[in-house]
């Protein structure tokens, strides 16, 4: 079958109710206690990391910088994650679930930052908030008389990741559409179609941009009950110069992929189903007794693939990936406790502040895929208790990158971040900068230094939450001296959720 039909026959409204995407399944309810979450708060600050918010908006916020902006250094870090997880006494179980809100950083010219965030107002959450009650399902939860719904995007909650692609922003999530907003005020614009055929089919939260400024992506059919992935390839304009559809194997969950400057590298993780109604986490059971399975798709022919198999890995983020002497290697975090890998940080979900000893973090490992013989193996780098590695992405792919990414350590307050790290394994190097005990650090961003070319010459942004203060903030680390620590820093006179990606916008 070839794969515009294919894609056709995929949307029909026969197909689409065959399917019945496996995403959105879910009748039982099974769901956290606000009451004991709100018990936890009042003992544990730092849960308010994982408080639902109440209002559609925060902010605006204008604050005074600590220290000063290196020069050059311009822009708005826009970030999204689950914000709405309570309704009507019912509280989500799983991180995943909630609805997402956007916020941008904006770094003025005259030593402040504004901070605003704003909903996305996808048809679930206005929907939703008319109602006043979750309706639609989730992937953590089972919602309790759920109402029916049409496509993946009736249930998207747009909570995973942004994008800016020639000016617009996108809040992106891995199971239905990219929904546009307006990179100003964050107001949603709606849902991107980006050919009339591919309406609704998953546009997934990690798109990698190439070095001519193209993006591409991929879209998990799995999602919608059945095998392959939709690789996308949208231009530096923010067209569409290409949606293939990539046949795979078995089926296999994955979050996020990697890339060379020729290839594209998909890892499918085996999972399987247990019996019931319940959401797709809750069903969802990782195998370990099955390998991954690896693709490796040339950008020229992206619906093929040369299949690999290694080692049973959970992975959620990958670093860089490169190739040298017939070799490609993959840098990626492989989370060794599958429960929490299945549904990361539950405790503090539930307001259980002692519940989540691993919080999440995982341990840096090299996919090494030989393309001469055809086998795969991993390779360990001594890095652990790590999660969200990102890279300048200047970086010639035929060596190693050096990886930035939030570190857990041993006596913090809460069991999640508290550091920011560089790393270089290849040379058994590393910087780390210490935020302190009651701080919880997200992912930081790597922010080339305007006109120049050399890898890892520019900046580190990222978001914190100082559980001590009640105050959410944002810092800028040199790149190349990070155990320096900020040189400037912001601190609002609120606190946010925590969220999982974002992007920097240059000014």
């Amino acid at each position: 079958m070839d794969r515009r039909r294919f894609l056709r026959n995929l949307l029909s409204g026969a197909t689409a109710l065959a399917v019945a995407p496996a995403l959105l399944r879910g009748e039982d309810a099974f769901a956290g206690d606000p009451a004991r979450f709100a018990a936890g708060l009042r003992e544990q600050p730092w849960l308010a990391g994982w408080k639902s918010v109440q209002s559609e908006t925060l902010g605006p916020a204008t604050v005074q910088l600590e220290g000063r902006l290196p020069a050059g250094f311009a822009g708005t870090l826009y970030r999204n994650g689950p914000a709405w997880t309570e309704r009507a006494g019912f509280r989500y179980e799983h991180w995943f679930d909630g609805d997402g809100m956007v916020h941008a950083w904006r770094f003025n010219g005259d030593g402040t930052l504004r901070h605003h965030a704003r909903m996305v107002a996808t048809p679930k959450f206005t929907r939703e908030q008319r109602a006043g009650r979750f309706m639609y399902p989730v992937a953590g939860t089972s919602i309790p008389d759920r109402q029916p719904i049409r496509n993946n995007d009736d249930a998207n909650a747009a909570n995973t990741s942004v994008t800016v692609i020639n000016g617009r922003l996108f809040a992106l999530c891995e199971a239905g559409s990219a929904f546009e907003l307006d990179p100003d005020d964050l107001a949603t614009l709606g849902p991107v179609t980006w050919r009339p055929d591919l309406a609704a089919i998953p546009f997934s939260a990690h798109p990698l941009v190439d070095r001519d400024g193209s993006s591409w992506n991929f879209g998990s059919i799995a999602m919608m009950g059945g095998n392959g992935l939709v690789v996308w390839h949208v231009g530096r304009d923010g067209t569409l110069v290409s949606a293939d559809v990539l046949e795979t194997p078995v089926p296999g969950y994955l979050h996020s992929f990697a890339m060379t400057d020729r290839h594209l590298v998909f890892a499918l993780i085996p999972f399987s189903y247990r019996e019931g109604n319940g959401a797709f986490f809750e069903r969802l059971r990782f195998q370990p007794d099955q390998p991954l399975r690896i693709a490796v798709v040339d950008k020229g022919a992206p619906a093929r693939a040369r299949w690999f198999e290694a080692d049973f890995a959970v992975i959620y983020h990958f670093g860089d990936a490169y190739e040298r002497d017939g070799r490609l290697t993959v840098r990626a975090v492989q989370h060794l406790d599958l429960e929490q890998a299945r549904s990361p940080m539950r405790a503090a979900m539930n307001g259980d502040a002692q519940g989540d000893a691993h919080g999440g973090k995982g341990a840096l490992r090299e996919l090494v895929l030989d393309l001469r013989s055809g086998k795969a193996h991993w390779e360990d780098t001594g890095v652990t208790g790590i999660e969200f590695p990102v890279f300048d992405a200047r970086t010639p792919s035929r060596g190693a990158a050096r990886l930035y990414a939030p570190i857990h350590a041993d006596g913090s307050t809460a069991p999640y971040f508290s550091r920011i790290g560089a790393f270089d394994p290849a040379r058994g190097r590393r910087q780390v900068h210490d935020y302190g005990r009651d701080v919880l650090v997200e992912e930081h961003l790597f922010v080339p230094r305007p006109g120049s070319t050399r890898p890892d010459d520019g900046w580190l942004v990222g978001t914190l939450l100082d559980a001590a203060k009640g105050r959410s903030g944002i810092a800028v680390l040199d790149a190349r001296r990070v155990d320096d620590g900020p040189l400037a820093q912001a601190w609002l006179p609120y606190t946010a959720p925590l969220g999982f990606h974002g992007h920097f916008a240059a000014r």
